[in-house]
């Protein structure tokens, strides 16, 4: 290179500047804009230095094969994004303010664990998508969506979806369903964290939570400033003893199936909590997040349905279908229906219009019944093979809570105990558990047991791998106790 008799730190030839050479054969009316991308790109990943001499325009055009034009308009604008310093008579530079960026995109997206028998709750089965019902659903909706859904939609959601969502809640939960108050969100998490900040803008500083409870809602209502409190429960759901002394209005409950411990509320406690919530002006979330998996019997229905003006219902499709989705409804009373679409509007700006009209045609057709049916018999299925397997290899195991959801409470003889040192053995042979007081509150304590209680989740697990994993927690204990 000729830059080798007057560039006291030549680098034609090397390989920084080969990186050049895909852009320099560019078509013509790309070749600029694809010049200034590489050298840019060798800038950012640390090709060139900070500090490092570039060629003159003329003799790096000379070597690529191109007009000196694209060389010096590149060196220009990449000056002007600061990438590259210049002065008169002292040639261009890789400036020292450009740091290497670094060359992978992590995944934070949360995994299973590497465990030989994983029974960590609140994972559905992920391989009974319905792809085919869903990629039908899919061309149908792009084929005929009309072109002025593709703008902004209503922060509530697209009319058609809320129409079909209040058929399908009415229907299968029992709620009082209007279309006006239901709002589309991005799964529960999205749900609470809106009600969050409502409430908040309304004083209210602190909300009722179930201990135990979804370890969840204490990030999620702090991230709206409001502050969880942690309730007891009692054989028939939230002790509204606790509950009236505590002092707050609003209250975080699962009453047709209580996470973790399995209760469905009794009639006479959701009479008397809605009772409460009328007292004290207040109002009752409702996490509806696996009421449709009920195994006995017909699932109860909403709290919702009993009173709508006190109770703000939330589901999802992430136990149903994918919490990859990320879709969900939140059904409002009236007295906050404006600031939760408001506040959803300031959010997102509504939720994606595809996605919306996709489920709407997925829900209208009966595609949605279809795979509810499916995962109750699957579920249902993994159900009675984990409370078999427990029968064999723990004599004396007493599973607790209704036949539904994801879960099952596992309550193991004291012999089986410490409970620590149990789920220490057992993590110790591959399999992954998790006891019940790791969704206990930590200022409230949890009550003592000689036995081990655990809460396993199955709906992700084949009956096969089920048993094998009941078995191989069984040998871990056994091989420790001889």
């Amino acid at each position: 290179m000729t830059s080798s008799e007057t560039n006291p730190d030549p680098r034609a030839g090397s390989p920084a500047w080969e990186l050049l050479l895909p852009a320099a054969s560019a078509p013509a009316r790309a070749r600029g804009r694809s010049l200034q991308a590489a050298l840019r790109e060798a800038v950012r990943s640390g090709r060139l230095a900070p500090g490092t001499r570039l060629p003159s325009s003329r003799d790096l055009a000379a070597d690529l094969g191109v007009s000196r034009g694209l060389i010096t308009e590149a060196y220009e604008q990449l000056t002007a994004e600061g990438y590259l310093r210049s002065g008169r008579g002292a040639g261009t530079w890789v400036s020292g303010a450009v740091r290497a960026a670094r060359p992978r995109a992590r995944d934070l997206a949360p995994r299973a664990t590497h465990a030989r028998a994983d029974f960590v709750p609140g994972t559905p089965d992920m391989s009974l998508f319905p792809r085919a019902a869903w990629a039908a659903a899919q061309r149908g909706v792009l084929a005929g969506l009309p072109h002025h859904e593709l703008g902004y939609p209503d922060p509530r959601g697209l009319p058609r979806l809320r129409t079909a969502l209040a058929e399908l809640l009415a229907r299968r939960r029992g709620v009082v369903a209007d279309p006006e108050r239901i709002v589309v969100v991005s799964g529960v998490s999205q749900a609470t964290t809106v009600l969050g900040f409502v409430l908040h803008a309304r004083g209210m500083r602190e909300v009722g939570v179930e201990n135990p409870g979804s370890p969840q809602h204490d990030s999620l209502y702090a991230a709206a400033g409001v502050t969880t409190v942690p309730l007891p429960l009692d054989a028939e759901g939230l002790a509204v003893g606790p509950l009236r002394e505590s002092g707050v209005r609003s209250v975080v409950t699962t009453p047709a199936h209580q996470f973790p411990t399995g209760i469905a509320y009794s009639a006479r406690r959701r009479t008397e909590l809605l009772d409460w919530a009328r007292s004290v002006d207040g109002f009752v979330l409702e996490d509806d997040y696996d009421g449709d998996f009920r195994y006995d019997r017909a699932p109860v229905g909403a709290l919702q349905g009993l009173d709508p003006e006190r109770v703000a219902y939330a589901g999802s499709v992430s136990k149903s279908l994918a919490p990859g989705l990320r879709l969900g409804w939140l059904l409002v009373p009236e007295a906050l229906a404006e600031e939760v679409v408001e506040r959803k509007r300031t959010m997102d700006l509504g939720h994606p219009t595809l996605d919306q009209a996709l489920f709407a045609r997925f829900l209208e057709r009966g595609d949605y019944d279809r795979q509810l049916r499916r995962c109750q018999r699957a579920y249902r299925e993994r159900r009675d093979a984990l409370v078999g397997a427990l029968e064999e290899h723990f004599p004396g195991a007493e599973v607790t809570g209704i036949a539904a959801g994801l879960h099952v409470i596992a309550a193991l003889p004291e012999r089986y105990g410490p409970e620590k040192r149990f789920v220490s053995r057992v993590t110790a042979a591959g399999v992954a558990v998790r006891p019940l007081p790791d969704y206990t509150h930590a200022r409230a304590g949890d009550v003592g047991h000689a036995g081990v209680r655990l809460v396993l989740g199955y709906a992700h697990l084949s009956p096969t791998r089920i048993r094998a994993g009941v078995r191989l927690m069984a040998e871990a204990v056994a091989a420790r106790q001889r």
